[in-house]
């Protein structure tokens, strides 16, 4: 799992000898990257795609049969990806797209659809952008290794931002073709809750004149303007609505780590003890008394991050009351449906990487707001990082007991209490996966989960909500992956995010299985 420290175009995609020949000038550049300025314009703003295919039409797989990693080296070292790129293991190859698999919350055959049947809306889920400043003295990638701490380096982190600005891209596209009523974000959207990386988020997804995802020197990975994912570029901002969801990585360190006096300190500082990226030596990851200082590194409280959220465009759901309590638990209605959103906020800010549902919260805001959707005849989907199943009373390893958390069994008996509950959105765990929360005695809801962006298979969710016009209900979730016309920058991202997988330094497969993927969902109106 890549969810803490402790758990780390439309053309073909494949490793075009441009993107490799960047990393070879980051090798020989290595001595001047450091005070390297670009001559001419900062970057060429992109041009909005023409269009974009789901999984449904198009399927990109890796080319290499993915490896075990005990004989490979780490791809988060520059000269080991260097050499696996060169072989190949970036590269995708195309195939047909991949059918709906037809599943219903009881196991019974999905009956016919009504004469009236019709889409009630359509959006897309995006959990785990985890955009990181990987040059932060918090960062601990001496501990990264494929069997525990695989989260503490990814090839791919330096060209994040890229990847998350190709989504943007391509759900436009998609939105252009076909509306998207808003887009759900999945939580750890931020990587280890810096200022400086919650504002990149902000940037990218709500677009700005500029954008530069980088922190202390201002680095060059390779010479030259606009061909690496330190250089500043223009986001496009998505173009509908989009709604925050608060992740662990969020609110800790790394994921994982509370945040205390002593790491809001190291965060400013100019010392990594666990390791960070240092782009004046190529890249790799050094240990020591060497990082310049930034003060947008500055570590966010849960009160600090929901007021920069309000801040933004719309507040994307954070308004008065969640600045208050510091916890992004909060409703939306879709419009001209009979839908409504709960978000929920379960980060763990004690430390831990898994999910803690408080009583207080439940009374104070989560049962409040599931009484009011019953009396308004509102259907709802909550919307949370974590699963029922990573639901925990400490958040996991470096997290405190909290004497009022809620158990799974707990919080599946008390949702089930709502017949009105019909689905979950849910990340955390970097890969597809659907189920139905069957509580004992009470009502089943189904609960879907969509893998990473900032992991292979690097896809987000496009989900419909349809009314079947015969007393059920239907979602259909395809899950499609961001294009990079246009775009070698991001390009090189997911290529490197591929080595990542079939290096085997990727311990699971995001993809899931088969039914877990492009699916349709049925369930009885409540």
């Amino acid at each position: 799992m890549r969810q803490a420290l402790v758990s780390r175009a439309r053309s073909t995609f494949t490793l075009s000898a441009f993107a490799a020949s960047l990393f070879v000038l980051t090798l020989t550049s290595a001595a001047c990257s450091s005070s390297a300025v670009d001559d001419g314009p900062r970057f060429t703003p992109l041009v909005p795609l023409e269009s974009a295919v789901m999984t449904d039409e198009l399927l990109y797989t890796p080319v290499t049969p993915r490896e075990l990693p005990d004989a490979n080296p780490n791809p988060s070292d520059p000269t080991a990806l260097a050499s696996y790129e060169a072989r190949g293991y970036g590269t995708l190859a195309s195939a047909a797209g991949e059918k709906h698999t037809t599943r219903t919350i009881d196991g019974a055959t999905a009956p016919a659809a009504g004469a009236n049947a019709k889409r009630l809306f359509r959006f897309v889920h995006m959990p785990d952008l985890q955009l990181s400043d990987d040059e932060s003295p918090n960062r601990v990638g001496a501990l990264d290794s494929y069997s525990a701490g695989d989260a503490a380096l990814r090839p791919q982190d330096p060209f994040i931002c890229r990847m998350v600005n190709a989504s943007v891209r391509t759900i436009n596209a998609l939105h252009r073709n076909d509306p998207i009523s808003f887009v759900l974000l999945g939580g750890d959207n931020s990587d280890s809750a810096q200022t400086n990386e919650v504002e990149w988020v902000l940037k990218v997804l709500s677009g700005a004149p500029e954008v530069e995802c980088d922190s202390g020197n201002d680095d060059q990975m390779t010479p030259g303007p606009d061909n690496d994912g330190k250089d500043p570029f223009k986001p496009e901002g998505l173009a509908m609505p989009w709604k925050w969801v608060t992740g662990n990585h969020d609110v800790n360190v790394q994921g994982t780590f509370r945040i205390d006096d002593a790491k809001r300190e190291i965060a400013v500082g100019s010392t990594a003890a666990l390791g960070t990226r240092d782009y004046t030596r190529g890249g790799a990851s050094y240990r020591g008394d060497f990082v310049v200082p930034d003060a947008k590194r500055a570590l966010l409280s849960r009160k600090d991050l929901m007021a920069t959220i309000a801040a933004d465009g719309d507040g994307h759901g954070i308004g008065d009351a969640q600045k208050a309590s510091g916890k992004g638990i909060y409703t939306y209605d879709v419009p001209g449906s009979q839908v409504r959103l709960l978000v929920l906020d379960t980060a763990a800010e004690t430390g831990g990487a898994e999910g803690v549902i408080h009583q207080s919260d439940v009374d104070s805001a989560i049962k409040p707001a599931l009484d009011k959707a019953k009396a308004d005849a509102k259907w709802v989907v909550l919307a949370s990082h974590h699963a029922v199943g990573s639901l925990t009373s400490d958040g996991g390893a470096f997290g405190e007991l909290q004497a009022d958390a809620l158990t799974a069994d707990a919080w599946t008996a008390f949702v089930g209490g709502y017949p009105n509950v019909i689905f979950s959105m849910v990340g955390h765990s970097h890969r597809h996966a659907v189920r139905a929360i069957t509580p004992a005695g009470g009502h089943a809801w189904w609960e879907v989960m969509s893998s990473a962006i900032a992991d292979f298979p690097h896809q987000f969710r496009v989900l419909e909500l349809y009314d079947q016009d015969n007393g059920w209900l239907m979602m259909r979730a395809t899950c499609t992956d961001f294009s990079t016309d246009g775009d070698p920058v991001a390009a090189e991202g997911r290529a490197r995010g591929v080595v990542d997988f079939v290096s085997g330094w990727l311990p699971s497969d995001g993809r899931g299985d088969v039914a877990d993927r492009n699916v349709e969902l049925w369930i009885p109106k409540p």
